[in-house]
């Protein structure tokens, strides 16, 4: 945990501190509290087969591999292990396409990437708005209303800081509002995993949702259409933080919805992006 969070951290891309002034505070403070609470949120949400972004990640390689046999297909991680570099080895000798599975473009996840990247490697930018990608998002969403009926639906999004996040927010709402259309279904947008004291885009998540419940909102779906594998963020900061925040404000129902994992819709929308095709 300390060496992911040690790279993770250390990405200028992430943090943009000065590093005369980051680095200090990273590895005097930072490394020396944070691991053992990422780890106690991790051991929450582990399973069997291990982390279960890696596990999701791993599933829908093999699925994208498995509908696209003429082309080899590799995951990795941005930080840890697989890495980007073990993946390249495995790949040599092939032309590049990558696909950051982060759909909507940002400095700190999308750009961070192609930091990694060989020269001449081709890459999408983002499927914010690709139709496969929405169309995979409803189909995710009508699942849950066939089994539970339909509620207030949130769309939680990671957020970043205020300043330089414009346009990842602009691509979030346009996101929102294209999965509206398709549900005709209206949605509250937020944002969530904000770290540090610096304003980040608005509203929160956890403190929406607590204020939904106050105001005497009994049920909440919340889906989370920036993440395309559960995670961390989805399983222990909203199916599990935010949850409690909406019970002990006054909630009674809250549904998290699965992300798209490896679904059957996502994958052939997956293989239609990494083909650049719309």
């Amino acid at each position: 945990m300390q060496r992911y969070l040690a790279e993770f951290l250390s990405d200028p891309r992430v943090v943009r501190l000065p590093r005369a002034l980051w680095l200090p505070i990273l590895h005097g403070i930072v490394l020396r509290t944070r691991p053992a609470k990422s780890a106690r949120k991790y051991a929450q949400i582990w399973t069997a087969e291990g982390s279960p972004l890696a596990v999701n990640t791993r599933r829908q390689a093999d699925a994208l591999q498995t509908s696209l046999p003429e082309i080899k297909v590799a995951h990795a991680m941005r930080y840890g292990e697989p890495s980007i570099a073990a993946a390249l080895a495995r790949l040599e000798g092939c032309d590049i396409t990558a696909v950051p599975l982060y759909p909507q473009y940002s400095e700190s996840t999308t750009a961070s990437v192609a930091d990694r990247l060989p020269p001449g490697a081709r890459m999408i930018r983002d499927f914010h708005d690709h139709p496969g990608y929405i169309g995979a998002l409803a189909a995710q969403v009508r699942r849950h209303w066939q089994r539970n009926g339909r509620a207030m639906l949130v769309l939680s999004f990671h957020g970043l800081p205020q300043r330089g996040g414009e346009g990842y927010a602009q691509q979030c709402r346009v996101t929102a509002r294209l999965l509206q259309e398709q549900l005709q279904w209206d949605a509250l947008v937020t944002f969530q995993s904000r770290f540090g004291y610096a304003a980040w885009l608005q509203p929160y998540t956890e403190p929406t949702l607590a204020r939904l419940a106050a105001a005497g909102k009994q049920r909440i779906d919340v889906f989370c259409p920036g993440f395309v594998a559960d995670c961390l963020e989805t399983l222990e900061e909203i199916g599990i933080a935010a949850r409690r925040a909406f019970l002990a404000a006054g909630g009674s129902d809250f549904y998290l919805l699965p992300c798209l994992n490896d679904s059957p819709e996502w994958i052939a929308a997956l293989a239609s992006i990494a083909r650049g095709s719309g």
